[in-house]
């Protein structure tokens, strides 16, 4: 079989030919090879990435913050361009990548806080730096917090896809020696198995284990519900918002299927006898974005008032079917069938859904611009906020579709390709996007759409270009064929 490098040697002259086709992998790799070098030597703070910057890199941008010293834990930045390099590295064997998602691990080892997870974003400067209580100055012998900042994300996922990468990261053998990433997984890990509560639910923040004496309890309507935002504390609450559980069981799945730990498998089963009993009766056999220890949907922000939602249900849907693939376990399945008939019944005019559905009449719930005043009519929306959703419809398509695929086909598509045959397949299936790429490229080695560098574009380039190289470079004889 020929080597890699002899097959990229003999598809480069094809690339004039096949401009519209499969791309030359050697212009491939040159371009991962000068994105990354800007990102590490342009971009990064101490091996970590905000989420955007302006042309001139003057500073950082995160959703709070703009600083020349600051990264984001909040995708995208440091967590997805981490895993993107090491993707890279997987994809291509060159140390580049290697050593550059190695920096943005040590970015994100030293700003782990000593609950375990991370906060939206973490600023380098030592003046604010040192409001965080870290878990290496914690191992170092630092052991009162103070008044210093150390409560943990599960929102919008923070500390999910930082543990993600982290994951990957650790598990690649020219890491496995690395006692200090080791450790900074395995705390991590386990802080938030801690921080689980007994029914399965994880909290929107946490600074510690969750109280063991919390109720088990299914999911009920409250007598009455205030109409007015009642201003409480919500990071406490069972929260669906945004994801949250969702990414936590699907990095608890990745962590047993890298680790082999039953305690993480068990963890993500938890998580799904969470969702079981927190499907609402009928008439509205669905879920709330966050509930109380009573399992009754509540306020959290002014303008996420108790109701169904019609967002984060899905995301509970496809959260417990993938926990029945992987497991087998059927009752997994058993909430979906009044779940999708919930849905088929609750669309709005032009296949749209509502982001909240009042309790019991399941009306469609909205705000008035500026008043946040809680209404049934859609003419005055705060625009920061989906209220309504144009996604579902296709989303939920594509979910009833996976529910009548074999349980084992979907387990196969979860494995890496297994032939070369397959791996070229992988190569062809995104070679439109890597053209794309190919073709948008700034001559500095990066991708702008507008008037700032997105980490997000950056990320979603690489990624297509990673999946190619690697389909070209395991595909070997079959790619090969695919380019004559």
């Amino acid at each position: 079989m020929k080597t890699f490098r002899t097959l990229l040697l003999i598809a480069a002259p094809l690339t004039a030919i096949a401009e519209d086709s499969l791309p030359d992998p050697v212009a491939v790799m040159k371009a991962m090879k000068k994105a990354t070098a800007f990102c590490t030597s342009k971009l990064a703070v101490q091996g970590g990435y905000a989420s955007a910057w302006p042309r001139d890199l003057a500073h950082g941008i995160t959703e709070h913050s703009q600083s020349s010293t600051v990264i984001s834990i909040q995708p995208p930045g440091t967590t997805t361009i981490g895993l993107a390099m090491v993707k890279a590295w997987q994809g291509s064997g060159d140390s580049q990548f290697l050593e550059a998602a190695k920096a943005a691990g040590k970015a994100l080892i030293s700003c782990q806080l000593a609950s375990g997870g991370w906060t939206d974003d973490f600023d380098f400067a030592p003046e604010k730096a040192a409001r965080h209580w870290l878990h290496q100055a914690q191992l170092a012998g630092d052991r009162d917090a103070g008044k210093r900042q150390n409560t943990s994300t599960l929102d919008d996922n923070k500390t999910q896809s930082a543990l993600l990468f982290l994951l990957e990261l650790a598990h690649l053998p020219e890491c496995k020696d690395d006692a200090v990433l080791q450790e900074a997984l395995k705390f991590g890990l386990d802080s938030l198995i801690a921080a689980q509560y007994p029914n399965g639910a994880w909290p929107q923040q946490f600074s510690g284990p969750a109280d063991p004496s919390t109720p088990v309890k299914p999911a009920r309507y409250p007598s009455d519900w205030s109409r007015q935002w009642p201003k409480e504390k919500y990071t406490t609450y069972y929260t669906l918002n945004d994801g949250n559980h969702q990414r936590a069981v699907e990095l608890l799945l990745r962590a047993h299927e890298l680790t082999g730990d039953e305690r993480y498998l068990a963890s993500a089963k938890k998580g799904g006898d969470f969702l079981i009993l927190a499907q609402m009766p009928e008439p509205q056999p669905v879920w709330a974005q966050q509930y109380n220890a009573e399992m009754e949907p509540v306020w959290a922000r002014k303008f996420e008032p108790p109701c169904v939602t019609g967002g984060e249900s899905l995301g509970a849907m496809e959260t417990l079917h993938l926990l029945h693939v992987v497991t087998g376990d059927e009752k997994y399945l058993k909430p979906l069938s009044a779940a999708v008939a919930w849905y088929e019944r609750s669309s709005l005019p032009g296949g749209l859904y509502a982001r909240f559905y009042e309790l019991r009449t399941n009306r469609p719930l909205y705000f008035v611009k500026d008043s946040y005043e809680l209404t049934y009519a859609d003419d005055n929306l705060p625009t920061h906020y989906g209220f309504k959703l144009d996604h579902i419809s296709r989303d939920l398509a594509k979910f009833k579709e996976q529910l009548l695929q074999p349980r084992e086909k979907l387990l196969q598509k979860r494995s890496a390709p297994s032939s070369e045959k397959s791996w070229a397949s992988q190569a062809k299936s995104v070679a439109s996007k890597v053209n794309s790429a190919l073709k948008s490229q700034t001559p500095e080695g990066i991708w702008m759409e507008g008037a700032e560098i997105d980490a997000s574009l950056i990320t979603k380039q690489l990624m297509a270009l990673c999946r190619y190289l690697e389909g070209a470079r395991r595909g070997g004889e079959a790619f090969a064929k695919l380019r004559q």
